[in-house]
């Protein structure tokens, strides 16, 4: 998303806001050997016992939710769970599931609406997105606190669960994660008297967070940052500033994305905030080894 140019400006917007809303064409090209990897590994899933190596289904509330799982557990050290924004399947986490996998154990989902899961059956909360997680969580990390890792939606996601979840998160990384006042600041910014892409862009927001999505999700702007305790959190934010391409209304959307990134930070009192200095609202795709950094430190951290 960091070469977003100016003439997809306007969709970069409603995706940021809640997630990648699909990856941009460039982003998509280079997914395309990662995702051959996992439909060859959706092949060749190994079992023993409750561990599996490859992809599998789950069914959650009578639907099914594609869960896909690298790597071997050690001994000590956190499962790690990854959760794509939304608009996106779990095959654009992928590369960094591999490369995490290097070390830990860690497994990726679709929600439903989202990649190879059902769609959903009907409206859905953040909290019913949290009963899905806790579904998954049963089945890849039943007997010890996992490392949640979200980017964008999946951020947020992870960002409500952890407080209300304390015995189920033992860490948490969030990657340009979606405001907990996310409709109010773009509200705020772009006024309902906007005209031009500025009405495009607010009114795209307000049908999103309303519901007309992959997911069928309901968002609520909730300023109130609950206390997951002292887990670990590192907040990664973008630092190429793209939402200045948005017309007269940029520069104040990028502010209130960054103030809603430091909003996190209350999440714990062993939060830290870094920039990606070189990337757009997909880190882990644009600065890969960014990504990889913050998830070590809090598994790391998580561990002692």
């Amino acid at each position: 998303m960091s070469r977003i140019v100016r003439a997809t400006a306007l969709t970069a917007l409603c995706c940021l806001g809640l997630t990648g809303c699909g990856v941009a064409s460039d982003v998509e090209e280079g997914l395309g050997e990662v995702r051959e990897d996992l439909e060859s590994a959706a092949d060749e899933v190994m079992t023993d016992g409750e561990l599996f190596t490859g992809s599998k289904t789950l069914t959650v509330d009578g639907g099914s939710v594609h869960v896909s799982c690298s790597g071997a557990p050690a001994a000590g050290r956190p499962v790690i769970v990854l959760m794509a924004g939304m608009g996106d399947g779990l095959d654009t986490m992928a590369d960094l599931q591999r490369t995490l996998a290097e070390d830990d154990r860690v497994c990726s989902y679709d929600r439903f609406g989202e990649g190879e899961s059902d769609p959903p059956s009907g409206p859905q909360t953040i909290a019913d997105s949290g009963e899905t997680l806790t579904a998954v969580l049963d089945d890849v990390s039943p007997d010890a606190p996992a490392v949640l890792v979200g980017h964008s939606l999946g951020g947020l996601i992870a960002a409500r669960y952890a407080p209300d979840h304390p015995e189920r998160v033992g860490g948490l990384v969030l990657l340009d994660a979606t405001s907990p006042t996310m409709l109010d600041d773009i509200t705020g910014v772009i006024p309902e008297s906007a005209t031009g892409e500025g009405a495009e862009v607010r009114a795209q927001n307000i049908a999103v967070f309303e519901g007309e999505n992959p997911e069928s999700l309901v968002i609520e702007s909730d300023p109130l940052v609950r206390s997951a305790g002292d887990v670990p959190v590192e907040v990664v934010r973008h630092g190429v500033p793209y939402l200045g391409e948005i017309a007269e209304y940029g520069d104040e959307l990028e502010r209130v994305w960054a103030e809603g990134q430091e909003k996190w930070l209350e999440l714990s009192g062993q939060s830290r905030l870094t920039t990606a200095s070189e990337s757009g609202h997909y880190i882990h795709v644009d600065q890969p080894g960014v990504a990889v950094e913050a998830v070590r430190s809090v598994v790391e951290r998580a561990a002692g």
